[in-house]
């Protein structure tokens, strides 16, 4: 069976295509996995890149898609040849977070989806939306139910609400999709004034290049109504977040879910306290909240928007154009 390794201490050079052992059959509660397709995010790259320190020989990848080839006793869920698309946190089923580390994500703390096939619980997929395809797939696990649960589960989303989103990866822009599909108005920023055209185009109502415009927090404020929009996804972290609590209005709803700008960094708490605003740290969501998400998009017929897409061996390669910024939604990688 193929699979992809990342050698301790990381670094896409240290990415290597190996033959490892097939998993076998699936024992009671288990499902046998054909995988076809993964998708590229920044928890990714951060454990490919040798950021986040892993397990030598771990098999990258926390997003993972494919045909379900056997079922074991006690499965009733799942059937031969559904699609089936796996969990971020496969021990998260249901309720309030109660996890906060990666010890069992895969992809980090246990092996990912960077591979052929794999055997493990039922539980740790749910089926995938009617029609896609297995990139497709993969790229709800942890774009797009982070994307959903910040504006829908968190943020309580409703129609003619106001949001404003950073940046046109892939959260971003499945919260553009999410936004929009629900009767929300959008302001998305951009360095690229190519990529700002392509999310107007989407949809977008407002469109912002935060280079040119370095108060873009208050330009947003101003675009909505002057009061600030509702909700804010917050995805580049210390040097993002002063502009976007200048966007919110008062009494709004912050997701923090990005530390593309660092880990660490000063919070204007009086400029917070003042907007009275909701700032909420989240990391994807729950297998039930992934359901959830699954039917939405069933309803709605959104489907991701996949911007390049390589094969299993070229994963080094894929890391790179998104390590450049070049992208605009996700990267995929099916095999």
């Amino acid at each position: 069976m193929r699979a992809i390794e990342l050698r301790a201490p990381g670094g896409l050079d240290r990415l290597e295509l190996v033959d490892r052992a097939d998993p076998g059959q699936p024992g009671a509660g288990e499902i046998r996995v054909k995988l076809h397709g993964s998708s590229l995010n920044f928890h990714d790259y951060i454990v490919a890149s040798g950021k986040s320190p892993a397990e030598d020989r771990r098999v990258p990848m926390a997003d993972g898609a494919g045909i379900v080839e056997a079922v074991g006793e006690g499965v009733a869920r799942f059937a031969i040849g559904d699609l089936v698309v796996s969990c971020f946190f496969p021990d998260w089923q249901d309720g309030a977070a109660t996890i906060g580390d990666f010890a069992r994500t895969p992809g980090d703390g246990i092996d990912g989806f960077a591979r052929e096939a794999v055997v493990l619980p039922a539980t740790a997929f749910t089926l995938a939306p009617r029609g896609w395809d297995a990139v497709e797939a993969a790229t709800i696990t942890t774009a797009g139910l982070t994307a959903w649960r910040a504006l829908v589960v968190d943020g309580g989303l409703k129609a003619g609400d106001r949001v404003l989103l950073l940046g046109t990866g892939g959260v971003s822009i499945w919260a553009l999709q999410i936004a929009r599909a629900m009767g929300a108005k959008v302001a998305i920023t951009s360095s690229s004034d190519d990529k700002l055209a392509r999310a107007a185009a989407m949809g977008a109502d407002f469109t912002v290049n935060y280079r040119s415009d370095p108060d873009w927090g208050a330009t947003v404020a101003q675009w909505a109504d002057g009061r600030g929009v509702d909700h804010v996804v917050e995805v580049g972290g210390p040097a993002t977040l002063a502009q976007s609590i200048a966007a919110v209005r008062v009494g709004g709803h912050i997701s923090l879910i990005g530390v593309l700008t660092g880990r660490g960094g000063e919070v204007p708490t009086a400029a917070l306290m003042a907007k009275q605003a909701q700032l909420q740290g989240l990391i994807v969501g729950s297998r039930r909240e992934q359901q959830d998400f699954v039917r939405a998009l069933d309803a709605t017929g959104i489907r991701p928007v996949v911007d390049r897409r390589f094969g299993l061996g070229e994963l080094a390669e894929a890391f790179r154009l998104q390590e450049d910024g070049e992208h605009f939604g996700k990267i995929g990688v099916e095999w």
